[in-house]
């Protein structure tokens, strides 16, 4: 009896194993273009455990930082929620998740009575565990091995540019400001100026990035005099994190010239990314991530304000690490912000810093500007036109994780409605839906913010973007208009009945089970150079070539329009839409009809 018992259970094991292990080996296959990416705040998201909401931090809120009554605190939500929502966000279609970083921040920082708290997870002090307030580590362990279970990757939100903000100097003590000084005015060779004491002797700068050189740096008072408060000298982990010497300790950035990358960001201490002891110190960092918990990819916060030749060493050793890991294809896509239509902005990150793949914001801009603004759809075209310019080429372009609002620029609602304030909620919500339509069938990775499924509009930017799922106390996000529902922030919003969760789900499932709208080529087919209206391309199976013909109207009247295809794409089926043709007019040639603000996706096959 008992041999059975053994038997019955080891076979129910193997049966339940073969799954899960299948399951996983094709999570490994996919490419980072086969996934849709649901980007989430954990803090904002569910609740799952109200005994970590204050971090296990003594004190009021400006210790401990918990306030949901404030939009710039921590509200409560962490891991443990994020997983008992896992159904919810695969029911979504979603097939990865990017949370913002999970690691251990400074709970609360900013001048007096400018306090804000790390509810977001970018002010870090310890880079090797979990922040208190979203759980534990074990937590973030069952998250990934969660997730995994059910076919979905894991993206972790990485920080190489900076620290929270714990060194300060002597000279702006008080001020609340640092002006930036340069290395040309503050030379690492003299203390306070070209005129002033020397020090660092033998030291040639920040471009000789070898040991030998970074080891005649010893004196960090170059430009500042460098101070931190005594309860946190030992703030950081690892420990050489705490040693001034590895941060430029220069002031504050400007955002333009040398600043850009050696500038602190809005006072977080900027790290001396040039040291190879940064250098090193960061890859082993986040390759122990790679190894303790098996995460699927990075998303680098700040890309663009780190010099070049860290990410020239950086990402290689983590695609290395990763694959030693069995991760073939961990995805790394840098943030690199520009608000600028200017493509070769983007392009130059992957070709000069070597990142992999950087984050969209010029599919943004092109989208906010044609279909939340209506001007002309040639802003489409530029877009694309770009594509080949990337290092890698078009297929570099097809793993741009492409987005229409966000944490920082604020969610594409609240860029519709500001474009029409007169616009009522039929017009907000056809506008918002095409801007979806149009992420999730056009080339690069389609990356949901979460909320926008659910009408999520805001007021704007930041903390005016990052409203909880679960019921608000904060005035400012009650007062906000949802669109497409009449429910509140008062309300939870984890509910499946929203238009845009149904178009979200519909579209994020086509795109997953149709090759042509992951890994196939992009051709653009009309545009308008004047006005809103028609955009249409061309999307191609990457093995058997058929072509997928996408359409959409950008303007409030509907139109019928001649759109070139390819010769031998002779007859069409509806995927998605109204107005697809049964077949070609002539051909290479084809008569479609669409309805004001919406999208036709229409499969082409050839007439028997």
């Amino acid at each position: 009896m008992i041999r059975t018992l053994a038997t019955a259970l080891a076979l129910a094991a193997t049966a339940i194993a073969v799954p899960v292990a299948a399951q996983q080996t094709e999570l490994r296959q996919r490419l980072p273009q086969d996934e849709v990416i649901y980007f989430v705040l954990p803090d904002r998201f569910a609740n799952g455990d109200p005994r970590n909401d204050r971090g296990g931090i003594r004190g009021d809120r400006l210790a401990h930082g918990f306030d949901p009554t404030h939009k710039g605190f921590f509200h409560g939500g962490d891991l443990k929620g994020l997983i008992d929502r896992l159904d919810y966000i695969q029911s979504l279609g979603m097939t990865a998740i990017w949370l913002t970083p999970v690691f251990k921040n400074k709970a609360v920082q900013g001048d007096q009575g400018q306090e804000s708290a790390a509810y977001h997870g970018y002010w870090i002090t310890d880079f090797t565990t979990v922040d208190p307030h979203l759980g534990t580590d074990a937590d973030f362990k069952a998250l990934v091995e969660a997730a995994h279970r059910r076919g979905m990757k894991v993206y972790m939100d990485i920080i190489a540019n900076h620290t929270a903000d714990v060194l300060y100097f002597a000279e702006c003590e008080g001020t609340g400001q640092c002006a930036y000084r340069s290395r040309a005015d503050y030379p690492y060779s003299t203390r306070g100026g070209p005129d002033g004491e020397a020090i660092n002797p033998g030291f040639e700068g920040d471009q000789g990035m070898t040991a030998e050189n970074f080891a005649r740096l010893t004196d960090p008072n170059f430009a500042y005099t460098v101070k931190v408060k005594p309860a946190e000298r030992n703030i950081k982990v690892p420990a050489w994190l705490n040693d001034p010497i590895h941060y430029h300790n220069r002031g504050d950035t400007t955002f333009s010239n040398e600043s850009s990358t050696m500038g602190d960001f809005v006072g977080l201490d900027d790290l001396m990314t040039e040291s190879p002891r940064v250098v090193q110190g960061m890859i082993d960092i986040y390759a122990d991530w790679i190894d303790r918990f098996g995460i699927d990819g990075f998303r680098i916060d700040t890309a663009r304000h780190v010099n070049p030749e860290f990410w020239a060493a950086f990402s290689p050793a983590m695609l290395e690490r990763a694959k030693a890991r069995g991760i073939p294809n961990f995805h790394i896509f840098g943030e690199a912000a520009w608000s600028e239509l200017e493509v070769g902005l983007l392009q130059r990150h992957t070709v000069v810093d070597k990142l992999p793949s950087v984050l969209d914001f010029a599919f943004a801009t092109a989208v906010q500007a044609t279909v939340a603004e209506g001007k002309p759809t040639a802003a489409l075209a530029k877009l694309f036109w770009g594509d080949a310019m990337y290092a890698g080429g078009e297929a570099t372009a097809l793993q741009l994780p492409t987005f229409i609002g966000n944490h920082d620029q604020g969610r594409f609602a609240m860029f519709v409605t500001r474009a029409n304030p007169d616009a009522d909620d039929t017009e907000r919500l056809a506008r918002t839906r095409l801007g979806h339509e149009m992420l999730l069938t056009l080339r690069g990775v389609p990356t949901i913010y979460y909320g926008d499924e659910q009408g999520f509009a805001g007021k704007g930017n930041d903390q005016d973007a990052r409203q909880t799922m679960f019921a608000s106390k904060a005035a400012t996000y009650l007062e906000d208009n949802i669109v497409g529902t009449q429910r509140t922030h008062g309300e939870d919003h984890f509910r499946t009945d929203h238009p845009l969760f149904a178009t979200i789900a519909r579209l994020s499932k086509l795109r997953v089970a149709t090759p042509a709208l992951t890994r196939g080529r992009q051709v653009t087919r009309a545009y308008d150079d004047d006005k809103a209206g028609l955009f249409a391309v061309s999307r191609f199976d990457p093995v058997s070539n058929a072509e997928v013909l996408i359409a959409f109207n950008t303007s409030a009247q509907p139109i019928a329009a001649n759109i070139e295809v390819e010769t031998r794409s002779t007859a069409f089926r509806p995927l998605y839409g109204q107005g697809c043709p049964a077949r070609a007019t002539a051909p290479a040639s084809v008569a479609v009809t669409i309805a004001p603000f919406s999208t036709i996706v229409c499969a082409a096959g050839t007439s028997k």
